[in-house]
């Protein structure tokens, strides 16, 4: 039965909303109007006044009015229509249009008044604006706009001036928009009413500073940047009692096998894997399943602390699944066990999507009989022909590269009757202690502070690549001194297939370059053969040099490789480069990063160089990779759809989030009846989605 309350009706019954642009709308996740008044602009344009042409500047959305001086259609190589128009400053701006009809030219004849606004850019010979909005003055010219006009998230076929006027009359019902933040800790953080928020984001008026609200340090903005982080995390505080309510597989075990495990590593466990481990098998022995993120450095030891985890699961009769991102750590880390685990009497076994159908059939055939207890996976391990017998324990590498379905689908695979396994989630990307509070509010949270001793920090220079000669002088210098070095190509284009062909390219110029040097190629597209047995040939020493494209980022452990080198490191993220870099510096040998770059350098590409040749620490790198790339896309979540906030930020706010987390738990005490209808309001995916 339709709602009386017309923020709460179908967006179809407003005027001009038919089943296409009700489809587009869909896509935006507005179905309702109500939806419309938190659909937020991601900016404004400020169409208040008019800029002399002699003041602008390049990069600036401005008002511009002139006279048309000259107007012509031109052919190069493409047809295209160009204007010049100028004002009373004395200075004259080109507009360039490539879509245009005829008769534009005639109404746009010398000596027309035009009012124009656009992006201005620097021209060959001046200013011009591409498309700009234009309108010919005529005596009966409208006004200038009082208020910002602003631009909001859009689809293809879907104009900003629909989304305005939708929104214009969802604006003239906000007064039945309900209030659901508490009164008192509204009044008590001096936030604004929502209505006024609301109303001040959608239209604000000139006399809104639009610095301040470029900057989002408005009222209006930090009200709603308050609720929205208020919001997610009740929704994770809420999966959080949901999960402990539900009931878990009671793991305890003697540990037999993980002190034998112990008694064969040439090596003793460092105080923060003992600790991690400790905090992991308490969480096991509770009523309810673990969910907890162990979070650490490159080579501190991750690795380790999950197998142990996985001893206890196995020593209680279960099955442990552990998923990766790529095939090359998969068969690292399938390696590693096999070694840590057959000595025990244990079976590991390996899924991939690249397996030959009868060693599938038989790796299914063992999955499903419980006589592999540990199974290594890429996405391979979620596909319906994987069957567990007793999987006690998810073990998740590199989550944040994983979908949300992903990851849901494999902790299905496990439930038990009423029972859910245990997930332990691991990363090698620091994120600081805040941001991880809030991300993950719904899990537990370990981490590995401390690198086994021995480690000594790697030195790392930048280097432009026309020093190519002397850096394959230096190789050749440190191999016939008995060093192993890799060297790691990438390509700017998306194709696995360039990457390869780049890094075939280089091991011919490397073999020409260095005849006396053992080398050898790995990539993607290579068999797992022939990826062993290049892997098997560097490990062993018998290859002096490794060419590679990025597949080698995580899991490779080669101690005596004390060199890496990294062509065009300006192409690569952060924390892609802090994950390469991390695979030399593992023994005890001093070790050094090349970072090569092609000039010129962009702003962002120096301060990724920068920030790796100064520090060694993955939370200072963390924390600069956050600044450069947001949240959204260090967590992983661009693609899954969790952490999709509308105008919070949690690297921009996070000063807020100390608040964030006490004003949670008032709310949690003595408002208990907002924290669904604040839910509601701010969290638009399915509730599977913060159940991930």
């Amino acid at each position: 039965m339709p709602s009386n309350n017309p923020l709460l009706q179908n967006i179809n019954t407003l005027k001009g909303v038919g089943p296409k642009m009700s489809e587009h709308l869909d896509k935006l996740g507005l179905k309702i109007l109500q939806d419309l008044l938190f659909h937020l602009p991601l900016r404004y344009q400020d169409r208040t006044r008019v800029y002399p042409i002699s003041s602008v500047q390049h990069g600036q959305e401005v008002l511009i009015v002139g006279k048309v001086d000259h107007c012509s259609i031109i052919f190069k190589r493409r047809r295209m229509m160009v204007c010049q128009i100028s004002d009373n400053s004395g200075t004259a701006i080109t507009l360039r249009f490539f879509h245009f009809a005829n008769v534009q030219q005639e109404n746009l004849s010398v000596g027309t008044e035009v009012r124009c606004f656009g992006e201005v850019r620097q021209g060959r010979y001046s200013f011009e604006m591409v498309h700009p909005e234009y309108k010919i003055i005529n005596n009966d010219a409208t006004e200038l706009s009082g208020n910002l006009t602003p631009t909001y998230p859009s689809t293809k076929g879907l104009q900003q001036k629909t989304l305005r006027r939708l929104n214009t009359e969802a604006i003239q019902h906000i007064e039945l928009l309900p209030e659901v933040f508490p009164d008192s800790l509204r009044k008590k953080y001096r936030l604004i009413t929502l209505a006024e928020a609301l109303i001040t984001l959608h239209q604000p008026s000139s006399k809104n500073a639009i610095e301040q609200l470029l900057s989002t340090n408005h009222p209006a903005q930090q009200r709603l940047i308050f609720e929205e982080l208020i919001a997610h995390h009740l929704s994770l505080r809420k999966f959080r009692e949901y999960s402990q309510q539900i009931k878990g597989i009671q793991l305890t075990s003697k540990d037999t096998l993980y002190h034998k495990l112990l008694k064969s590593l040439p090596f003793t466990l460092t105080n923060a894997q003992q600790r991690v481990i400790e905090e992991i098998k308490q969480d096991m022995q509770q009523h309810y399943p673990m969910g907890r993120l162990v979070q650490g450095d490159v080579g501190s030891g991750k690795t380790l602390v999950a197998a142990a985890t996985a001893l206890t699961a196995i020593e209680a009769g279960y099955q442990v699944a552990l998923m990766v991102p790529t095939e090359i750590l998969a068969e690292q880390h399938f390696k590693s066990f096999t070694e840590w685990f057959e000595p025990l009497g244990l079976r590991v076994s390996y899924l991939s999507g690249r397996q030959k159908v009868a060693q599938r059939r038989d790796n299914l055939e063992n999955i499903a009989l419980g006589l592999s207890k540990l199974v290594v996976g890429t996405h391979a391990l979620f596909q319906d022909a994987v069957k567990f017998q007793k999987l006690g324990l998810l073990i998740i590498d590199e989550q944040h590269r994983f979908g949300v379905h992903q990851r849901l689908s494999l902790r299905e695979k496990g439930k038990q009757g009423e029972c859910y396994p245990h997930q332990l989630v691991m990363t090698a990307t620091p994120i600081p202690r805040t941001l991880a509070m809030t991300a993950y509010a719904d899990m537990d949270y370990s981490v590995i502070d401390e690198l086994p001793p021995g480690r000594k920090p790697i030195n790392t220079v930048v280097l432009p690549n026309i020093r190519r000669d002397d850096i394959i002088k230096r190789i050749n210098a440190l191999c016939q001194q008995g060093a192993q070095a890799y060297w790691v190509c990438t390509l700017i284009e998306e194709s696995e297939a360039l990457q390869c062909q780049n890094a075939e390219e280089t091991l011919q110029l490397l073999q020409h370059n260095l005849p006396e040097l053992q080398i050898r190629l790995v990539h993607g597209r290579m068999s797992a053969v022939e990826k062993e047995s290049a892997m098997q040939a560097f490990k062993s020493g018998k290859t002096h040099l490794l060419v590679a494209t990025t597949v080698i980022e995580v899991g490779v452990d080669v101690p005596n490789a004390s060199l890496m080198i990294i062509e065009n490191a300006e192409r690569l993220g952060l924390a892609q480069l802090h994950q390469l870099r991390g695979r030399v510096g593992r023994g005890t040998e001093a070790s050094h990063c090349l970072l090569m770059y092609q000039s010129p350098l962009t702003e962002i590409a120096h301060k990724r160089l920068d920030a790796l040749r100064n520090s060694n620490d993955g939370f200072e790198i963390a924390r600069i990779d956050l600044e450069i790339r947001g949240p959204g896309d260090v967590f992983g979540t661009r693609q899954t759809g969790e952490l999709q906030f509308r105008i919070a930020d949690l690297l921009r706010d996070q000063a807020l989030l100390p608040d964030i987390q006490a004003v949670a738990e008032i709310i949690i005490k003595q408002h208990p009846e907002s924290i669904q209808p604040l839910i509601d309001r701010w969290i638009r995916t399915d509730e599977d989605y913060v159940h991930a």
